[in-house]
């Protein structure tokens, strides 16, 4: 069931929170520029093989297969998010990774949030013996900041 069904079906949402990554380019541009970036980089190739240095060519396969692969996994991770939606009586989590949906489920009563020890640590949920990690996608910066939102905002449903 996706998160939009749950919404549809049950009691109003108190207060939600979109964490994204910092994308610094859309998919189509991403892939503009990696065709720009091949076209150019055979083109060099074409040129320096017309002149004698055939062995440039496969050197220049190389380096796109490379960068290619690179670009790939750096798209399958530009969609990523965490949603977290604290209802009246649940708070509900959605974590896309890549191309894989994780929701959990907790009662906001019984959550602890614990700030990471460092600015680099993740926040964490914590109830009945399982702990989750959140706010991966923040600035190093505004972690504790969230933390302390997550916990005023936990506070009311109590």
């Amino acid at each position: 069931m996706q998160a939009t069904d749950l919404l549809a079906n049950s009691e109003p949402v108190v207060k939600d929170w979109l964490i994204k990554r910092n994308c610094s380019a859309s998919p189509r541009q991403f892939v503009g520029f990696y065709v720009s970036l091949a076209l150019f980089s055979l083109l060099i190739a074409g040129l320096l093989v017309w002149a004698g240095a055939w062995l440039v060519l496969p050197f220049t396969g190389v380096e796109l297969l490379v960068v290619g692969i690179a670009f790939v996994m750096y798209a399958r991770h530009a969609v990523d998010y965490e949603r977290i939606l604290l209802f009246q009586d649940r708070l509900l989590i959605e974590r896309m990774d890549a191309d894989k949906l994780t929701q959990m489920e907790f009662n906001p009563r019984w959550v602890r949030v614990e700030p990471g020890a460092t600015p680099r640590d993740p926040v964490t949920l914590v109830s009945r013996g399982l702990s989750v990690p959140i706010g991966i996608h923040l600035a190093q910066y505004r972690r504790r900041q969230f933390a302390v939102e997550l916990r005023t905002w936990l506070a009311r449903c109590g």
